[in-house]
């Protein structure tokens, strides 16, 4: 597993750095957004580390480019304790949140988290095999013939099985700056999306529409939240 690490204070980095290898990731790191996004136009990873406060890109809007067109599990770093701050992370996609100081162990487990949960625990679960590289989705052993739209409205709710996706961000992971879509474009993909998955399991209706809210992917999913004591914190900036 490819983990990008977006953080400008080298020494902080380091740290990090030093744990994912150590655990038997490998990492590449950047000390800007834009060098981020740079990067990760010749590269694929399979999670981003970012920090909120970079000097040049703020770490949400990053978190917006660099999944345009493409699945990429997000955990933030901070500095702050700012609970709208947290809620702002998550509401907007994040996977995971993790305030400075930080137990470089404790990121290390909660990587692997949400790692197990898309490549491992989702699949099983819910009879999606979601091939990332291949843009491709199978359910129930069936190879879906799937559109662009349907399937990054697919992968979107894969990508975080059970929380509920509003309208506006699968707008701005599906269909990015498109000026002629709409709210009412993502409810008639899902619609068409359904009719392909009730094609293979007629009984089951996997996506669960939730009024006034938006969209989740129904799933049994049970997670541990990793939270090891370490006595070699992050500093705080």
């Amino acid at each position: 597993m490819h983990i990008l690490l977006v953080e400008d204070e080298p020494a902080i980095a380091d740290i990090v750095l030093h744990a994912l290898r150590a655990d038997g990731f490998e990492a590449s790191h950047c000390l800007t957004g834009r060098d981020a996004l740079a990067l990760a136009r010749g590269q694929a990873f399979d999670l981003a580390v970012l920090d909120v406060g970079l000097p040049d890109i703020g770490g949400f809007a990053l978190c917006r480019e660099l999944r345009r067109g493409r699945d990429l599990p997000v955990i933030f770093l901070t500095a702050h304790n700012a609970e709208a701050e947290r809620i702002l992370g998550l509401e907007i996609g994040g996977d995971d949140y993790v305030t400075k100081p930080f137990s470089p162990r404790e990121l290390v487990a909660r990587v692997r988290v949400v790692l197990r949960r898309l490549h491992h625990e989702t699949p099983a679960a819910a009879g999606f095999v979601h091939d990332v590289e291949g843009k491709r989705i199978t359910f129930r052993r069936q190879l879906l013939d799937l559109t662009r739209y349907e399937y990054g409205l697919l992968a979107a709710l894969l990508q975080r099985p059970g929380a509920v996706l509003s309208r506006a961000q699968l707008m701005d992971r599906v269909w990015g700056n498109a000026l002629d879509s709409g709210d009412r474009t993502v409810d008639t993909h899902i619609k068409t999306l359904r009719a392909k998955l009730r094609e293979v399991a007629p009984d089951l209706d996997p996506i669960r529409t939730h009024r006034g809210l938006g969209y989740s992917l129904e799933v049994d999913r049970r997670e541990a939240d990793p939270r090891e004591a370490d006595p070699r914190e992050v500093p705080r900036e």
